[in-house]
């Protein structure tokens, strides 16, 4: 009985958790300035892969990455690649090898932003709610729903 009852405290006290995790999207963000106002998803995916390189502004791409081990950039590669990042060092490898970076790791959604917000040509992702007017949101994804 005990047993029943922690359990469903558990529950009780997770729920809220995972469903607003799980609601919340990612926002694909740009500088404020940035004359682009959208992106495809697709369009997304060759940048963060390296294989697009110019905006259509001429503008040369610069991704921005959280770090491997951070929940959120766990949950934007399931969302865009379907792939964990670590599943990712393969194709890194070889992109590096052919003299192409992955993406610049930044240390927090602060970092991203405060980049994104003064460099020509970022583009990086936060959680919505941080999003504030020094940058410009190209998309929202829906992330992978917490297990």
């Amino acid at each position: 009985m005990a047993m029943r009852i922690a359990y469903a405290l558990l529950v009780a006290i997770l729920l809220p958790w995972f469903s607003a995790r799980a609601a919340e999207p990612l926002a694909i963000i740009t500088a404020a300035a940035n004359p682009l106002d959208t992106l495809s998803l697709d369009d997304l995916k060759l940048v963060y892969l390296r294989k697009s390189q110019m905006d259509t502004e001429g503008n040369r791409w610069l991704p921005l990455n959280m770090p491997v081990t951070d929940s959120l950039r766990r949950d934007f590669s399931l969302a865009l690649f379907s792939l964990l990042p670590e599943e990712q060092e393969d194709y890194w490898s070889v992109q590096y090898f052919n003299g192409i970076s992955p993406p610049k790791v930044m240390a927090s959604e602060e970092a991203i932003l405060r980049f994104v917000a003064s460099t020509t040509g970022s583009i990086g992702y936060v959680r919505k709610q941080k999003v504030d007017n020094r940058v410009k949101v190209l998309l929202l994804i829906t992330l992978p729903t917490a297990k």
